[in-house]
């Protein structure tokens, strides 16, 4: 069973900043592609950024510049650098695993931006 499972949500004040991770087997994260999305109450999910198995990044817009994604390979391990965060990233975070027509989903990591 594949498992991947999040970490590094919080409370965090406007301005500030967290860090996520996503620990996952060896075995798919040598072979995947990894990503974060996340979703607001009431809202669909979205993308928020991903990374290739050779390391190329996407990111949604509204986050380029705040937010970095990485991955490393010895800990199997995903990571989601947020700074400057702002109220309107206040949402549960997911971590994704995607090959072909396959995806794989972590239980998400809330994180709320509030004053």
């Amino acid at each position: 069973q594949v498992q991947l499972v999040e970490s590094g949500g919080g409370l965090v004040q406007p301005g500030g900043s967290l860090r996520l991770s996503c620990a996952t087997s060896r075995g798919i994260f040598s072979f995947y592609a990894m990503g974060w999305y996340r979703q607001a109450a009431g809202k669909q999910r979205e993308l928020v950024a991903t990374i290739t198995t050779g390391g190329t990044t996407n990111y949604a817009d509204s986050v380029k510049g705040r937010f970095t994604i990485s991955r490393d390979y010895a800990k199997s391990t995903l990571y989601l650098q947020m700074n400057n965060l702002k109220p309107e990233d206040t949402a549960v975070y997911l971590c994704n695993a995607h090959i072909l027509t396959t995806d794989y989903w972590g239980q998400g990591t809330q994180v709320t931006v509030s004053s």
